[in-house]
Order: structure tokens, then sequence, then C-alpha cells
């Protein structure tokens, strides 16, 4: 088996600072999202390598973004403390969402675009219903006992993972927390698999873990990549066949699901921190996109 999506189609340059958050948008995935330093959120045509918007509001760096089920909508967090709500087609914030005493560091919608979660540096979750007019949360989980660096939504749960080194989910429907010891270090990403019976975790420990969601245990851990002092994401790649992973050297790491063998190590971003890391979502297409400290948005293809 070859990971085939590893070659550069595209390299997308519209930031003047790092790159600290990537996400494709829903259902086809047609389109990707970009926040950085800079303030600034970037849409793209990843596959033409086409700059389609700008959007600005923040007035800190930009740490999270998530799109809404139907494209019409995306949120985005950082270190304002605030939560935007944005109009996709003419640019505009729509809400800003405050209650977090600390920066933003993820923000995701639910399977119905109804709620929206986001995950601060204060150790707390807060859920904001957007239909709502109210600015106000109406949910606080503060569970966790150091800061929250990355939410996840899946079906009628929500996954956080934290430094203090576990990955909490509640389920939202029952009222209950399942509280899963994933390291001895900072968790700094976990991405959910498709039928949510697994879930990738990065850490500070320099591994990453696929860690079975039923009963927490360890799966396979994967090696080799430098994260020991700075946020990198992990996540699945080609149908889950793979993990991925950004380092603090400017490489992807890419491994075998099943056996955890490294199989591709992708140099770019000029030896910078690869922060982000976002595989196209939508089947049968192999693309991948990855953001660096050095400010752009490498594409990857076939």
């Amino acid at each position: 088996m070859v990971f085939s999506t590893r070659r550069q189609t595209g390299v997308l340059s519209a930031h003047t600072g790092a790159v600290h958050a990537l996400t494709y948008s829903s259902g086809a995935a047609t389109y990707c999202l970009s926040g950085g330093a800079d303030r600034k959120i970037h849409l793209y045509n990843p596959s033409t390598s086409t700059l389609i918007q700008t959007y600005t509001a923040h007035g800190h760096e930009v740490l999270g973004i998530s799109c809404s089920p139907d494209n019409a909508l995306f949120a985005s967090c950082g270190g304002d403390k605030l939560v935007f709500l944005w109009d996709v087609s003419t640019a505009t914030t729509l809400r800003r969402y405050e209650g977090h005493w600390g920066r933003i560091n993820a923000v995701d919608f639910n399977f119905d675009g109804s709620i929206l979660v986001s995950g601060s540096y204060d150790a707390s979750i807060k859920c904001w219903d957007i239909k709502s007019n109210s600015r106000k949360p109406i949910q606080s989980l503060e569970d966790a006992k150091d800061a929250i660096s990355d939410v996840k939504c899946y079906g009628h749960e929500i996954i956080s993972a934290s430094v203090d080194g576990r990955v909490r989910s509640y389920d939202v429907r029952m009222g209950r927390c399942t509280v899963d010891v994933v390291s001895p270090s900072p968790v700094t990403s976990v991405a959910v698999s498709r039928d949510g019976a697994a879930m990738v975790t990065a850490a500070l420990d320099g591994t990453v873990r696929l860690i079975d969601r039923a009963n927490g245990g360890l799966l396979m851990a994967y090696k080799g990549h430098k994260n020991t002092e700075l946020r990198v994401r992990a996540g699945f790649a080609e149908q889950e066949q793979y993990v991925v992973c950004g380092s603090e050297d400017g490489e992807i790491w890419v491994w075998d699901l099943m056996d955890g063998k490294s199989c591709e190590r992708l140099s770019c971003h000029r030896g910078k921190v690869v922060s982000s890391v976002a595989y196209c979502p939508a089947q049968g297409r192999k693309q991948m996109v990855t953001g660096g400290a050095d400010g752009t948005v490498v594409v990857w293809g076939e």
C-alpha cells in the first residue's frame, strides 16, 4: 500500500504570519479555510490554488475554524477570547460570542449546525446556540484540569483534548462524561474516525496515538516526528488507511494506520513548524492541505 497524496500541487501565500488553523468545507469539500497569526481568514479553492475571499475582524491570532454543515456559515476563534460566526458569502460577522476568559484554541459545529462548541485556555468548553439572539453560552463544561487544546463534535457527543493529558467525551443526551487518560504530556489535537469507534490524538511527548473509544485502550502508537513544544494536529488520511501529522521541523509524517510504520515523510514549509494538516473528507478525492509557521498553505495531491 502506497500513500499517494504526496505531490505538491500548489502553494497559497496569502498569510503574512504563521498559519494556525485549516479546515475543508463541508459536503463536497470544494473549498478550504485558513486562519493565522496575521488575524486573517482566507477562503481558497485548493484544486486551482485560487484565493476567493478574505475575512477580517479578529483582533488577535486566529487559532480555530469550523464550517457549518450547509457551508453558509463558518465559525472562528482565537487570541481575542471571542467566537465569531460568519456569513460566508457576504464576509460579515453575524455574532460575536463572549464568555471565555482565555484564548480560544478550537471551535466546531455540531452535526446539524445548530450549536457551536468552543474550547479554551481557561480549561472550559462552552456551547452556543446560533439560532438564539443571546450572546451567552447555553452550557459550560468545566471538568478539565488544564487548557482545552481541541474540540470535536461527533453525533451527540463533544470530544475534547486537554493539556492535562486527557480526552473527555461528553454524551450531551445522557449527561455522561467519559475520561480517557491518553498521555503523560499535553494532548494537542483529537480526530474521530468516521464510524466513531476510534480517535487519533497528538501529544507533546512526540507520540500520535490511535485510541479505542469503547474502552480507552491504546490500539497503536506512531512515532518519529518532532513534537515537544508546540501544537501540531494529527488526523486520518486516504479513507482512514493512514495517519498523518505535522512536525516541528517542517515535515509531514505519514504512518500506516494498522502496522504503525512510517511510510512517507514530506518536507515543506521551509523547515518551519507544520501546525495544521487537513485531509480532504470527500470520497474519492486524494487531496491534503498543510499550514506552517512560514505563512504558507501547501496543497498536496496525487
